[in-house]
């Protein structure tokens, strides 16, 4: 198992392309990349830079791009270190799961039973389906896992591909020197990288095609993809080792979503997300922005509560409580200057139906949101309209 720890000012890294994933890693190996954004780490790796650890006001860490120069004795950085070696042999199987809640990322607030079954799910190449509300945390797990097993990793939003053909198979083009020719997609290259994890998001909303194009790639007994329906045509076995994990939000109240066909979840090990409750929704905003107020923290953890705890009643008056999404979104806002009126209005009030005045969904929750604005008596936080009970025009 290689080295990992948390990162000091004055550490200098480079950024190490594996599969679609940027791993960060210093002059000796030591890993730091759930330490760094994504778009940090991408970002240096295109501009060539290598990224420094500094300190900011009030001891807040952040990466700053400098010359490669500066990273000392790269020729021994391997080109894809590897954070956690798995076993093979039964019993130390069993005692590398039973001892994996210590790879779970600090910031991803899970159970621990839900986390080893997750490893377990992943180390026996099981096919995951992650599930829950939407902003629970789906895709941060998923994305946690591959960085505690440091495989490589490819990511596909089905929900946004519009023809589930060219996405996961390829197209067909003319050159006028080549002709006409076949080009395989991202997804072929995925299925053929060994011990890959193939992230899946929005599995709910991929279109039925994308849906049958995948069931020969996640049925056990055969793991091939079809480059042509016609009989004869060419497959493209999946490689050893790889792990398939779809997101999904499962439920009536999300729109332009699908319900999975039964064939397509029975390919599938659930593992269902868990809402966070009051204390565990503060103590993940504590633990991503140690700068910002308290206080503040508490009254958005509350918001949020308060919405989800409406959400859930026999007669909600709101059809959705606040997701964490949301809550670590408006602490963000909080550490860059924002008051949490102003956050709560860019970030909140748009998800809620402003339709009824005074009786609407967006004025309920803004009568919430008053009780922790300033001395709760804020006179800019409803329109006129809202206050002489007709409908806000969005």
């Amino acid at each position: 198992m290689s080295k990992r720890k948390s990162p000091t000012p004055g550490v200098v890294v480079k950024i190490v392309k594996s599969g679609n994933r940027f791993n960060a890693v210093d002059a000796d190996g030591v890993k730091y990349t759930s330490y760094i954004r994504t778009g940090t780490r991408k970002g240096a790796f295109l501009a060539d830079k290598a990224l420094e650890c500094r300190e900011g006001k009030g001891g807040r860490i952040y990466w700053w791009k400098v010359p490669m120069e500066q990273f000392g004795a790269v020729s021994h950085v391997p080109n894809a270190p590897s954070d956690v070696e798995v076993p093979e042999g039964h019993e130390a199987v069993v005692d590398f799961i039973s001892n994996s809640y210590g790879l779970k990322p600090t910031g991803l607030v899970m159970k621990e039973l839900k986390w080893k079954y997750l490893i377990r799910s992943a180390v026996r190449g099981k096919n995951i389906m992650m599930t829950g509300q939407a902003g629970c945390g789906k895709t941060m797990a998923a994305k946690s896992l591959v960085n505690a097993l440091d495989r490589p990793d490819f990511y596909f939003n089905l929900g946004a591909t519009q023809d589930p053909r060219a996405s996961l198979i390829g197209n067909v083009h003319f050159d006028k020197g080549k002709g006409t020719y076949f080009s395989e997609s991202l997804f072929v290259k995925a299925i053929q990288t060994p011990n890959a994890v193939i992230l899946l998001d929005e599995l709910t909303r991929a279109h039925p095609d994308a849906w049958n194009i995948l069931m020969t790639v996640l049925d056990y007994g055969q793991r091939y993809l079809r480059l042509d329906e016609s009989d004869g045509q060419d497959t493209i076995k999946v490689a050893d080792g790889v792990t398939f994990i779809a997101t999904a939000n499962i439920g009536n109240e999300y729109t332009a979503t699908r319900q999975l066909d039964k064939a397509l979840m029975d390919r599938f090990t659930v593992i269902e997300m868990d809402l966070l409750n009051d204390e565990e929704e503060l103590g993940l905003l504590k633990y991503m922005f140690p700068t910002v107020d308290e206080s503040e923290l508490k009254n958005i953890s509350s918001i949020t509560h308060l919405t989800r705890t409406e959400a859930a009643t026999d007669n909600p008056r709101i059809t959705s409580g606040v997701s964490t999404r949301t809550s670590v979104e408006i602490a963000g806002l909080l550490f860059d200057g924002f008051s949490l009126m102003e956050a709560a209005d860019i970030t909140i009030y748009p998800q809620y139906d402003p339709t009824g005045g005074v009786d609407s969904e967006r004025t309920f929750v803004k009568q919430i949101v008053q009780k922790f604005v300033s001395d709760g008596s804020d006179d800019t936080l409803f329109t006129d309209h809202e206050i002489e009970g007709e409908s806000e025009v969005s």
